[in-house]
């Protein structure tokens, strides 16, 4: 299929960017909107509790109100095609963590009505809920944890199970009565690195209606410094012939950290207070400079992606899936 048909491919779908940390910084908005994202979810601030979150959510409201007629913050599947359709950049409210709840589970209800739509359960570490993917143990899901999620399914917030330990990810799947989503991870089998995910996994939200945004940080995408477009396209094939295509969406999970954004010593300073802190591993976390996959350095190169894909054999039905269709499934199963 030639550039010009790609190109109506790519205008033509919903494009969803499920993980989107860079998009805080409000002059990175227009990359995505380049790329022909429709909708993003930047991730709110969450490793700081409750003030922090509140704060998060305060920005981003001031933001969406002070550019009506560029953004439209989203909390429904409706609104995900009135972005479309109006040429707006629809933003998802995305906690990476459950540092916001504390130990009270009424908080859940106030973010909700501020308009969180997805809670991922833990970032890397131990907490309330149950054990990260970085922890050394293996824990599974706590009591609370369980009532965590039964609380989000009620008040209809996606589960999301991204950085999550195994066992805490398999016992979230089978505690939640709606589908979890993986909003940024890729294959083990492809890319053996403990923040990606073993085929099990991918079953286990593949047969639960859930999905798995491909994530571009480069060490999760191949074991080499600066992944091509072939190696992350890889990871979208592996999970198409493990469980077919309904299971993949996008969370590249661009972040300031990134190659290009802030200066290689910032990045450094960063890498390291990360590593003291226990946050990140050197195991699962090479040092800087990450560059992110070539074709995909930017939110700018979505299009060369929906290229790919079609260039690699995928049908325009399962571009479309794997652009954003998916990902508004689950979105307009879970939240209405």
């Amino acid at each position: 299929m030639g550039t010009t048909d790609a190109g109506r491919v790519h205008g033509e779908a919903i494009v969803i960017d499920g993980t989107c940390p860079l998009a805080n910084r409000e002059e990175f908005l227009d990359e995505w909107i380049r790329g022909g994202a429709t909708a993003i979810a930047p991730s709110l601030e969450a490793s700081t509790g409750v003030d922090g979150a509140m704060r998060s959510i305060a920005r981003w409201l001031t933001r969406i109100a002070a550019h009506p007629d560029k953004l439209l913050h989203v909390t429904r599947a409706a609104d995900v095609n009135a972005a479309k359709a109006q040429g707006r950049l629809g933003i998802i409210f995305h906690f990476q963590g459950t540092e916001p709840l504390a130990d009270d589970l009424d908080l859940l209800t106030a973010y909700a009505r501020l308009g969180v739509r997805v809670v991922q359960l833990t970032y890397n570490r131990k907490n309330r809920v149950g054990d990260g993917c970085e922890e050394r143990t293996d824990a599974g899901l706590s009591r609370f944890g369980v009532r965590v999620i039964q609380e989000m399914n009620r008040l209809g917030l996606i589960v999301d199970l991204a950085h999550t330990g195994y066992r805490t990810t398999m016992e979230a799947m089978e505690t939640s009565s709606a589908p979890p989503i993986f909003s940024h991870a890729n294959c083990r089998a492809v890319c053996d690195s403990p923040r990606n995910l073993r085929d099990d996994q991918i079953r286990a939200v593949a047969a639960r209606g859930g999905m798995i945004g491909m994530v571009g940080f480069p060490a999760f995408v191949a074991s080499v410094p600066r992944p091509t477009l072939d190696h992350f396209i890889a990871h979208i094939e592996h999970i198409a012939a493990l469980v077919g295509t309904e299971a993949i969406g996008l969370g590249l999970d661009y972040y300031e950290g990134m190659a290009g954004v802030i200066p290689a010593s910032e990045a450094a300073a960063q890498y390291q207070r990360l590593l003291a802190t226990g946050v990140w591993t050197s195991e699962a976390y090479p040092p800087p400079p990450w560059y992110y996959p070539e074709g995909l350095e930017r939110p700018s190169g979505f299009p060369r992606l929906t290229d790919g894909l079609l260039r690699r054999g995928f049908s325009i039905e399962d571009v479309h899936k794997i652009l954003g269709g998916n990902f508004l499934r689950v979105f307009r199963q879970v939240c209405g």
